[in-house]
Formats: C-alpha cells, structure tokens, sequence
C-alpha cells in the first residue's frame, strides 16, 4: 500500500485534471452511505468526535473512506483540531491500495467541485472572481475556477482585512492578478463570480447587491445555524446543490425554506444531475447559486483522480 504525503497528494490532483475527473466519476454513480458520526466523551475538555465517510464505485471498481478525527482539546495542546486521512481499496478483492492525506484531498475536492459547478453553471466568459474567506478552502478557490473559466482577476475579502492582505500577497507571489477588496457590497457588485470559504453565522452577501448574469458559489455554512447570504440573495437565484444533504444541513436552505422563503422543490438538481446531463444549466441573465456541503462521493471521486496515475 502506497502512503502520500500532504504535498504528494496534491500533486496528484491538479485542477485541470481533478475537475475533469470528479466530472465523469461522479456522473457515473456512486454509492454513499449517511455519514457516520461518532463522540468520544473527555473529561475537562470538549468532546472529541470521530466521522467515518465511506464510498464506493461498483464490484469492478474503488472504495474509499475517510477518516476524521477533531479533538477540539488540542488547542490548549498546541496541535490542530482535524486530522483526517483516505483509505482507497479495491472493491473487488478488498486490498488496500492507498492512503492519501485526508485534508489535503478535502481543500482540493472542495475547491474543484465549486470549480466543476461553475463549468455548468457560471457564464463561459466570466473572468472576475469575488473570493468571500481568506482561509485555506478560500486560497485554493482562484487556481480551481481558472482551470475552467477565463479568470483574470481575483478580489479577497475577509472580515479580517489582515488576513485577506496575507492571501492577496500569496495569490500574487503565485502569479495570479489579485486584490484586497475593501467594500464588499462594491466587490459583489463588480464581480461575474462570488464565491464564499466563510464560518458565517449571519449573511454575509446580501440578496440586493446581486446583479443578473452572476454566479454564487456558498461553502462555507455547514450547520443549520449557519449562512452567507440572506433570503433575498436565496429567493432570487436558480439554486443547485452537491448533494440533497443540503437541505438537512445547510441553514443557507434550512432557513429560507422554513421562512416559506422558498420550498424544497425549488432545488433544480444536485452537482452528479448536471455532470450527467453535460450541457450547461443556465438561463440567459439568470443569477445561480451552487450550495456544497461535502459528500463522500466527492472524496472517493478525488480520491480515484489521485490513483489514475498509477500505486
């Protein structure tokens, strides 16, 4: 069995290919049990939680799962909170093939598959992107869109200007035309793509700064507290989601939907439905929105690009 380090697991998932992959495999069909969830109680400090997210593709075919551990006690330790790893199997025989650096491969399957929506979903020549977030989801989003759209600048806003400044010059070192955003209803406006890597509790993009012929990408809300627009921007776009665990999870649907905002069937599809169909699903002036909230197909989807070029 292979084992990959985090820098060899990204060097096996270039955006190009990455996107093209999670394209076909996940058009393909996969199956994906419910995420299983598991506390694991401490004494004097917060619970530690084990996530199992297993996949698999078919008799002739790959299984995955990932494994994530977050030990929010490892703060006070001086150690991050998330360690997570991908094991890859053959599905045939069950032998193990690989494992891969579980957060490594999250940030780029994440990045690419709001890249790969926005191939479908986003106008063709738009080149502006509006990145919401200054974290490390938010750093991969501009190499993932401009693998597939003609990208030329890319403005960062983050409620710590500091910390959008930090990305600015890391996106600049990396070659890429980038600039600090200052006024956010200013940088949505100018923008063809808004896409936002936030923790946001409250909207952070208002409904009323949006403009036809936009494109809104939302990663950052995963729990059904939690949200990066308002109902205004939610009501008034053509919505898709990754998976239909979005509307269980994600309070950027729970919300609005609850409100009578919108209905459940105001979800035209899920990310698998349009690489399926191929053609792209936009209107002509529409605003669309893509909400991802992860799913273990994407992971093992990823994970079958990284093994592509061969154990």
């Amino acid at each position: 069995m292979r084992v990959f380090t985090p820098d060899e697991t990204a060097a096996r998932l270039p955006y190009d290919r990455l996107v093209a992959g999670l394209d076909r495999v996940l058009a393909s069909g996969l199956e994906a049990p419910d995420r299983h969830h598991h506390t694991m109680p401490r004494s004097g400090e917060a619970d530690a939680v084990l996530l199992l997210m297993p996949c698999w593709q078919g008799a002739e075919g790959y299984g995955g799962v990932k494994i994530v551990n977050v030990t929010p006690g490892n703060a006070a330790r001086g150690l991050p909170a998330i360690a997570a790893s991908y094991l890859v199997f053959d599905e045939r025989t069950g032998r193990h093939l690989a494992l891969l650096d579980g957060g490594t491969l999250t940030a780029r399957r994440t990045a690419a598959v709001s890249a790969l929506a926005a191939s479908k979903l986003a106008r063709p020549e738009s080149s502006r992107l509006l990145v919401v977030g200054a974290g490390r989801v938010a750093s991969e989003l501009p190499h993932a869109y401009r693998a597939v759209l003609p990208i030329t600048r890319v403005d960062v806003w983050n409620k710590t200007a500091a910390n959008a400044e930090r990305l600015v010059a890391r996106l600049v070192a990396e070659g890429i035309d980038a600039h600090l955003c200052a006024d956010l209803e200013a940088g949505v406006a100018s923008a063809d793509v808004v896409a936002c890597a936030t923790l946001a509790a409250e909207p952070v993009v208002q409904g009323a700064w949006l403009r036809s012929g936009q494109h809104v990408d939302l990663i950052g809300a995963f729990t059904p507290a939690m949200r990066e627009v308002d109902d205004a921007a939610i009501a008034k776009a053509a919505i898709w989601v990754d998976t239909l665990t979005a509307l269980t999870e994600a309070g950027e649907l729970i919300l609005p939907i609850r409100a009578g905002v919108i209905t459940a069937g105001d979800v035209r599809g899920t990310l698998p439905e349009l690489c399926a169909n191929g053609a792209p699903a936009r209107a002509e002036g529409a605003i669309t929105l893509f909400k991802s909230v992860g799913s273990a197909a994407e992971d093992l989807a990823a994970a079958i690009v990284a093994l592509e070029g061969g154990i």
